[in-house]
């Protein structure tokens, strides 16, 4: 569930957004975005973080992992792990993996990889050369899209080595069974060829299997045709030495394995953060870091051993201003508009989608060529691409192995959902269209691909990413007590990934603030300076006050009475006001109060007036307090509420009553979901995405 705040502040203007990625939300709006400054702290790069883990897996003893990425890529090799026999114990943010040592502890598994190509692919090569000489049988698979996706150049080196591999769905794809007898022996006195020109990843998993089958003899392994994608080889190769394997290369055609070789564990590894999802950043800060703070990146720096950090070129010659050295960068805005570019991309494939994102703020057409592996990706992201930037507005050409990018004229933008086909670059590389000029918000559908490789991007985007208040969207919920307005905005909240503002919070808080220090609550100056000075912090669904965890305190009937009476003063509301202005951040905000539509955010596209007769009310009040151990009286709370209406909605400073563009919704025959489906309606309508 979404809080009312976030992680460490008292003051919400610096508090997290709530976006929960990991829920599987149907869409995230993004509002206009403005500007950019401040820090990122990348995650563990995903091509690093898989192959230790197989690397750790394979090899005998333990390897400590530090900076681990955390993502739906690493779950899926981690899971793979335990099911053949390795021991991982996470001590903190680390993670021990005591690996097999060579040797198959497990002879049968089968084991779900989902849409993880660089868990399929190695897994497949290790697991193939271990069943045919150890025994065993393994089946892989994934989710539907794995399936779609090629490994048949992989499986035709590894058959005529003596691997059995069967296709268990269309030959050439996932899923697959590997199986073999024990004592097998492999036919290693020939290079074993491989296309490079398809995927890295082939040539990655024969590289990351053979050294398991290397002990007598050198393994050569030869490269058909142009290798695409050579410094994700880079990544592999040094890695491989820090697990004890010097490979030989002979340019990028042959690669020698030499004899006796074994893994080692070099006891401890530390993952860089992921140069990919730098280049989110990189993007960002040449976009909107004009002026003021520069956008930093923590985890990656210009030492980085992935390929991907070469993305910094590309970004500088569209016009980025980028300073780095070890474990970060530095990006300011420098030309603008950006420098539209032509650009070989076969050594940045990844990265090289969000130049295709840059390319909507540059002076012309940005033309990238020579991608042809999108193509066989999470998504075929080179049709992906073209047709979600045509759908802001940007004129596309696309071919077998290029993208041509011509950004929209500024009144041509268009607020557009965009489609992500689960692919986790799609969602993040699209997300910078919101900085478009013309002010129009961008709808991201299935937000939680990101999940893949970098669960908490959204969150990242808007720690760093400014909006102009105007721009942000706000739902009000106001109405009287007991009416269920703070339940309803709660799961709004939930439900659209934005802000909550729990009002009454706020003077709930004051209330109990004003109790502990023995303050006359009609000094209304006296009030006034607590409120102004509260030591107030939301985390985790709890509320701290004055460092005291307050979360139940603040739902008592003595909070909500001492509540009712500090917000009845004028100095008090003024002296809260701007705390819950502050509130309002990218990417939205609902907020609940008594007063929220009428004089806090009068601007709100949508406001909502809650009622429920008092007899309802009363009844619901009662049950909360009975399944707490409260003993209440009805007739008594009834009237008590009713006095709180009447002294409510009778008082001088921003009495309760609806605002008049309020949409007024009864609730006392509905259910919280038939509630938060009315709301959603209306708010689907004055959306500019067409429901």
């Amino acid at each position: 569930m979404a809080t009312l705040a976030s992680d460490a502040a008292s003051d919400p203007a610096t508090a997290r957004p709530m976006t929960d990625n990991q829920s599987h939300r149907p869409f995230l709006d993004l509002p206009p975005l403005a500007s950019a400054s401040g820090t990122v702290r990348l995650p563990g790069s995903k091509s690093i973080s898989n192959r230790v883990l197989l690397l750790a897996g394979l090899a005998a003893g333990t390897t400590a992992v530090h900076d681990l990425l955390d993502s739906d890529d690493t779950r899926v090799m981690l899971d793979a792990l335990r099911a053949l026999g390795c021991t991982l114990q996470q001590d903190g943010g680390v993670l021990h993996v005591t690996g097999l040592g060579g040797q198959l502890k497990v002879h049968e598994a089968n084991l779900f990889l989902g849409n993880a190509g660089t868990a399929m692919r190695p897994l497949t090569a290790a697991l193939a050369v271990l069943a045919a000489t150890q025994g065993g049988q393994f089946r892989l698979a994934g989710v539907p899209r794995m399936h779609e996706r090629p490994i048949g150049d992989l499986v035709d080196a590894l058959r005529p080595l003596g691997c059995g591999i069967d296709d268990l769905g269309q030959p050439g794809f996932p899923p697959l069974r590997l199986h073999g007898q024990a004592g097998g022996v492999l036919a290693l006195g020939q290079p074993i060829r491989v296309r490079g020109d398809v995927s890295s990843q082939f040539l990655t998993a024969l590289l990351l299997a053979l050294p398991l089958v290397a002990q007598s003899q050198d393994v050569v392994i030869a490269v058909e045709g142009e290798l695409i994608s050579k410094p994700y080889i880079e990544i592999t190769l040094n890695l491989l030495v820090r697990f004890g394997i010097e490979v030989r290369r002979d340019g990028w055609s042959r690669f020698t394995i030499p004899a006796g070789s074994r893994y080692r564990s070099p006891g401890s590894m530390h993952v860089e953060g992921d140069a990919s999802s730098a280049s989110y950043f990189i993007a960002l800060g040449a976009i909107a870091a004009d002026g003021g703070a520069p956008v930093r990146i923590e985890g990656v720096g210009l030492d980085s051993i992935q390929g991907d950090i070469r993305f910094v070129e590309a970004a500088q010659a569209m016009g980025a201003q980028v300073r780095g050295g070890s474990g970060w960068l530095s990006v300011h805005r420098g030309l603008w508009p950006l420098k539209a570019i032509t650009l070989d991309c076969n050594h940045i494939p990844d990265a090289a989608m969000t130049l295709a994102a840059m390319a909507l703020y540059a002076d012309g057409t940005t033309r990238l060529t020579n991608i042809a592996s999108w193509r066989v990706k999470e998504t075929d992201r080179i049709a992906a691409m073209a047709a979600e930037l045509r759908r802001v507005g940007a004129g596309v050409d696309e071919g077998p192995d290029f993208i041509a990018i011509t950004p929209p004229a500024p009144e041509a933008w268009r607020a557009a959902s965009i489609r992500t086909y689960d692919d986790h670059r799609m969602a993040m590389c699209l997300s910078l269209a919101a900085f478009n000029p013309a002010r129009v918000p961008v709808r991201i559908l299935e937000p939680h691909c990101v999940a893949k490789t970098f669960p908490d991007y959204f969150d990242a985007l808007f720690g760093v990413a400014q909006a102009r208040a105007d721009d942000v969207p706000v739902i009000t919920v106001d109405g009287p007590t007991a009416s269920g307005k703070g339940t309803l905005a709660a799961e709004l909240a939930q439900a659209l990934g934005y802000h909550l503002l729990d009002s009454g919070a706020l003077y709930r808080a004051t209330g109990l603030a004003v109790l502990d220090d023995g303050i006359d609550p009609a000094d209304e100056a006296a009030v006034a300076q607590v409120a102004g000075l509260l030591d107030l912090r939301f985390d985790g669904g709890h509320c701290w006050l004055r460092g005291r965890d307050v979360t139940d305190a603040l739902r008592t009937e003595a909070a909500g009475m001492m509540a009712s009476r500090v917000s009845a003063l004028p100095a008090v509301r003024q002296a809260l006001h701007g705390l819950q202005l502050a509130f309002r951040r990218a990417p939205g905000l609902v907020a609940d109060g008594r007063d929220m539509g009428t004089v806090v955010f009068p601007d709100a596209p949508l406001k909502v007036y809650l009622t429920a007769s008092a007899t309802q009310r009363a009844e619901r009040r009662h049950k909360q307090l009975i399944s707490k151990g409260i003993s209440s009286n009805i007739d008594a709370l009834r009237a008590d509420l009713e006095a709180r209406d009447l002294r409510d909605s009778s008082r001088t400073v921003a009495p309760l009553k609806p605002a008049e563009d309020a949409q007024q919704l009864d609730n006392s025959a509905l259910t919280v979901d038939q509630s938060v489906a009315q709301v959603l309606d209306w708010w689907a309508e004055r959306r500019p995405f067409g429901g």
